[in-house]
């Protein structure tokens, strides 16, 4: 099957990546017309890092209307080499940071191009040589450096008033007096679920307020808001989301106040009004916590006898046995083996997944997560997937394990892939271990 955050988050994991989202790890196999992609250091990416309201599309530069999907926080995904079943996980096209840095590549280019010019045309003298060769000292300009994030502190001089429970928007009262710049992180009450690891895929509710202004930031709990998705740790998302919920657990309701070298830098926000020497308050709830290795646990109802029959072999890639002599199907079959008790997947959110994908005509086993150990994301009905993923995992649970069975029309067709043949009908064991906005 064929995810990098994310938006949300961080570069690939596929073909061993320790980092960010498994960008390359696509079940099946590449789809006709993927791109190239622009690959971005997160260095870089922290400098831009930018978000749009819950259910707008992030702001470009230029005024230029888009059908971007919305983004809370930056991502640096980062495209790299596929396996047989590897994919990108965004769609064609660089998105706003691609078209920045095109642009300055551009200029750089038709600058570097005249001065070629100028240096090698027929008849060039000596002086157009030097003049072609600017003084450095005099005319390089200063290289921009960004601000080094604070040590953590659990405590300040003083702190906003928070209230509220665990689950719903949080009350934030600003004191009088202006932050002292301190990095804190100190937890309001605390979870009893799994601990956010580095690499952990994380999803989190959150609300926010700039200190310095006094004014509200848009939250997940505002109207359609959704969870923040991210891998912790990764450097993906700005320090206030990434750095403090590490070593927390699901379940915990966490305050951080962050002066602007652990949010947005020296160059703010302005699009959400906010200033380069703002200090930014968060009230995270972590929702839930999920190793990249994990899998999805609870009672299994057992397919039924025209379904191929599935045993599960905890981490490692299930074994999926074939309905002897069964015709190929023609439409989209699926049966829930595992019945998740969270909310349904929307189309447009990221969903996190284990897999094992096996030819239905066989049960031969052509790809899966767990032999990579890393989680698989996508936003479910974007198209970055086979139709078969995007029409049969819309609308199922968080928690579940999904048994889909893909006929060729919404796999691979006649051109096949890799170890799949053309005109193959194809089995999905799918494990939905989380969903949000990423």
């Amino acid at each position: 099957m064929s995810e990098k955050a994310s938006s949300p988050g961080g570069a690939g994991t596929a073909n061993g990546n320790s980092t960010g989202d498994p960008a390359d790890s696509r079940p099946g196999g590449p789809l006709p017309g993927d791109g190239e992609s622009i690959v971005v250091p997160p260095s870089i990416l922290k400098q831009q890092a930018g978000w749009a309201q819950p259910g707008t599309a992030a702001p470009r530069t230029g005024g230029t209307k888009t059908d971007e999907a919305p983004q809370i926080f930056a991502s640096n995904v980062r495209r790299q080499d596929t396996s047989e079943a590897g994919y990108a996980e965004n769609p064609p096209g660089v998105g706003k940071l691609g078209v920045i840095l095109g642009t300055v590549l551009a200029v750089l280019l038709v600058g570097s191009g005249i001065t070629l010019y100028v240096v090698n045309r027929d008849g060039g003298s000596k002086s157009d040589t030097a003049a072609a060769k600017p003084d450095a000292s005099k005319s390089a300009p200063a290289t921009p450096s960004a601000e080094p994030v604070p040590p953590i502190k659990d405590s300040a001089k003083v702190l906003p008033t928070i209230t509220g429970e665990f689950g719903k928007k949080a009350g934030i009262e600003v004191p009088g007096e202006q932050s002292d710049g301190s990095f804190v992180v100190k937890v309001l009450s605390e979870g009893t679920g799994a601990k956010v690891e580095k690499n952990s895929w994380t999803s989190v509710d959150y609300t926010a307020k700039d200190w310095t202004t006094g004014k509200d930031i848009p939250s997940s709990y505002d109207e359609k808001g959704k969870p923040q998705i991210f891998q912790a740790g990764t450097d993906a998302l700005i320090p206030a989301l990434d750095q403090a919920v590490v070593g927390k657990k699901a379940g915990s309701r966490v305050l951080v106040v962050a002066p602007p070298a652990a949010a947005f830098g020296a160059q703010g926000n302005p699009s959400m009004s906010i200033g380069a020497k703002d200090n930014l308050v968060f009230v995270i709830d972590i929702r839930n916590s999920n190793a990249p290795d994990a899998v999805v646990s609870g009672t299994v109802t057992p397919p039924p006898a025209d379904f191929p029959q599935v045993k599960d072999n905890g981490k490692k890639p299930a074994d999926i046995t074939p309905v002897a002599g069964a015709a190929d199907p023609t439409e989209l079959k699926t049966h829930v083996l595992i019945k998740g008790t969270g909310p349904k997947v929307e189309k447009g959110e990221k969903v996190v997944v284990q897999y094992t994908g096996a030819l239905f005509k066989d049960g031969k086993v052509f790809d899966s997560s767990l032999s990579k150990g890393q989680a698989f994301s996508f936003p479910v009905g974007g198209g970055q997937v086979i139709a078969g993923w995007d029409q049969g995992l819309e609308g199922q649970t968080v928690g579940s394990r999904v048994e889909l069975v893909i006929p060729a029309s919404l796999g691979y067709g006649d051109k096949g892939q890799g170890d799949i043949p053309a005109n193959a009908t194809l089995v999905f064991v799918v494990d939905i271990l989380d969903a949000g906005q990423g």
